[in-house]
């Protein structure tokens, strides 16, 4: 099955180049100058995995990103012209998959691609010897890909249930963060530690908000070495 892919950039020789080669690859691609069409056309596309870019005229990509996790957990690469660090961080927080700077190569692209549908994608669970795993009040049940919290499902994206169903699957183990990068994202991003802290920030307030009242803390952080689950 063809991946369907939405593409959001101001400048149209970009939006030309790039999505010409997306559909030599087999991809089937729309593309759009701003980011309000895309959002008006976007419950009738239903992509797969969205490419925005960040400076744009009328809303910018901080905006259409956060417009879109208001209705969907769609995989989004930002792509911005800016080396800031902090526009990283900005995009990850605001729930973006992966972050890449211009210029880049088609090969970086589509490997990045390739990198954030594998990961997002609803797959076969994580080996474990059992089917399901309590940890106080919280239930991980493998092979439903479901996370639940007194019995209620908590609101996790596909790589937050990875990264927390790779962590219970090892309790009592410290996973370090070069592990659970390889192991999440793919072997290229071993050293983004950015993507790790992001990812496990937005996956514990998920949790909080699931506690409600209950102030219970799941994932015990090891500075400067990883992540473990008592």
């Amino acid at each position: 099955m063809k991946h369907k892919i939405v593409m959001v950039d101001d400048e149209a020789k970009i939006l030309r180049f790039v999505s010409a080669n997306l559909r030599a690859q087999g991809y089937t691609v729309h593309t759009f100058a701003d980011g309000r069409p895309m959002l008006e056309e976007y419950d009738a596309l239903m992509p797969d995995l969205v490419l925005l870019d960040i400076l744009m005229p009328e809303m910018d990509g901080f905006e259409v990103l956060e417009a879109l996790r208001g209705f969907t957990d769609v995989p989004v690469i930002m792509l911005s012209a800016c080396h800031d660090a902090n526009d990283k961080i900005t995009a990850l927080d605001l729930g973006s998959d992966d972050y890449m700077t211009k210029p880049f190569t088609l090969e970086e692209l589509y490997a990045r691609i390739r990198a954030v549908l594998r990961r997002t994608a609803r797959t076969a669970p994580l080996q474990s010897v059992s089917k399901t795993c309590k940890v106080q009040n919280l239930e991980i049940d493998y092979s439903k890909l479901r996370i639940f919290v007194d019995g209620k499902e908590a609101n996790v994206t596909n790589t937050e249930y990875k990264l927390f169903a790779l962590l219970s699957s090892n309790r009592g183990k410290v996973l370090t963060h070069e592990e659970i990068l390889s192991q999440i994202w793919g072997p290229e991003y071993r050293n983004d530690i950015d993507y790790l802290r992001v990812a496990i920030a937005r996956l514990r307030q998920k949790l909080r908000k699931a506690n409600g009242e209950n102030k219970i803390e799941y994932i015990t952080t090891y500075p400067g070495v990883g992540y473990m689950i008592e």
